[in-house]
């Protein structure tokens, strides 16, 4: 094992092939083709497609890489609900009504959502990734990091290629083997993906309306609560106690009309019985949202809360709904060192922030807003100026 590191690690690092594809290790070769066997896929896709496999340096790269700084949630909305991707939202929106209104029927999934992923995904199939799925898949599945994961994602690719009479040179995608219009991993395409134009075969990059029923039976199949949205921007009272947002505090929406939660117009909460949670992505001093069910559908298709609410925010937006009353974030990014060292004190200070990684997960999110409420600051759970000062004060 420690071998097939070692030939790894110089393979990846050597200059000639940086910015080409190498052959990969005939140890790691050999193991695909003995986990292929294993999941009872044919010899024929064995033989034609393992041994030809490539490995990719950049997606090594791609996989270990960090941002330098942290993206604050306005930066991240605006480079995605854009006035380009509503417009052509609500041309693909009517486009497709006939069809997506079918999908209704069928998954309980609106319209506007399945617009909203695609046009996240890849907006709108313009962008659907141009390195080789099964070699990214394969570089990464012999990479010690994450091999498993992404060996069983291999043999499910392969599946696939057998199953839906697939052309392998044509499988492209992103770094990590998502794929077509929706970016499925091969896992998720294999188990969701259903065949939305009844041509006898499910091809996520060829068909929209594969891709748009794949994605509405996904969601289905996760959970979506048919007739209720994703949420909504809110307004909070003045003397609103900070530490009663994020994913810890569902209450229901009489509970939260009760604490003086309003509409963003100011009018009174409808009268639903749904549980909602609070969620601050720029702090208190940004966008107040009210997030129900549904959006934990949407964050199970990708654990971002900036994207979930930039799913929702399309979705809303490619409808005619307005835009944010208050979108601006008042604070700079973040480093990542910056923020790796925030966590750090927070777990010196006693408030249990999870490993240092430079990352604000949920962990740091809630030992932020302990910390707060134990000094006396809006206890948001976002790092401001002010929260660092005072945590570096106590350290």
């Amino acid at each position: 094992m420690k071998k097939f590191i070692i030939v790894l690690f110089l393979i990846i690092l050597s200059p000639p092939v940086i910015a080409q594809a190498a052959e990969l290790p005939k140890e790691c070769i050999n193991e695909l083709k003995k986990q292929a066997i294993k999941a009872d896929i044919s010899q024929s896709i064995i033989d034609e497609i393992i041994p030809n496999l490539k490995l990719l340096p950049k997606v090594i790269k791609s996989d270990k890489s960090q941002a330098e700084f942290t993206q604050t949630f306005s930066s991240y909305l605006n480079k995605r609900v854009t006035s380009t991707r509503i417009k052509e939202g609500k041309q693909l929106l009517k486009r497709h009504d006939t069809f997506l209104k079918t999908l209704v029927r069928q998954y309980g999934v609106p319209g506007r959502y399945l617009i909203a992923f695609w046009g996240l995904e890849t907006n709108f199939g313009h962008y659907l990734g141009k390195l080789s799925t099964l070699n990214s898949l394969a570089t990464l599945a012999c990479d010690p990091r994450r091999a498993k994961f992404f060996t069983d994602e291999l043999l499910l690719a392969l599946k696939l290629i057998e199953r839906e009479s697939l052309v392998p040179e044509k499988m492209k995608g992103s770094w990590a083997g998502a794929m077509g219009h929706t970016q499925f991993m091969p896992s998720t395409y294999y188990q969701y993906a259903v065949d939305g134009d009844n041509d006898g075969q499910i091809n996520l990059w060829l068909s929209e309306k594969d891709a748009l029923a794949s994605s509405a039976n996904y969601l289905q199949q996760l959970g979506w609560n048919t007739g209720e949205r994703w949420g909504r921007e809110v307004k909070l009272p003045t003397d609103f106690h900070y530490e009663l947002t994020g994913f810890k505090n569902w209450k229901s929406l009489k509970e939260w009309k009760k604490l003086g939660v309003r509409t963003i117009n100011g009018s009174l909460l409808p009268d639903v019985d749904i549980k909602a949670a609070v969620l601050l992505p720029s702090g208190h001093s940004g966008p107040v949202f009210l997030v129900y069910p549904n959006f934990n559908i949407i964050m199970h298709w990708n654990r971002s809360k900036s994207y979930a609410l930039s799913v929702g925010l399309l979705s809303d937006r490619v409808i005619g709904m307005a835009p944010l009353s208050n979108a601006a974030d008042k604070q700079k990014p973040l480093s990542t060192k910056t923020v790796f060292v925030l966590q750090k004190n927070l777990n010196q200070a006693g408030f249990n922030a999870g490993q240092p990684d430079g990352i604000i997960g949920s962990n740091t999110q809630e030992a932020i807003q302990a910390f707060q409420l134990s000094t006396g600051l809006i206890a948001d759970g976002y790092p401001d100026n002010a929260t660092i000062k005072k945590l570096q004060q106590v350290n």
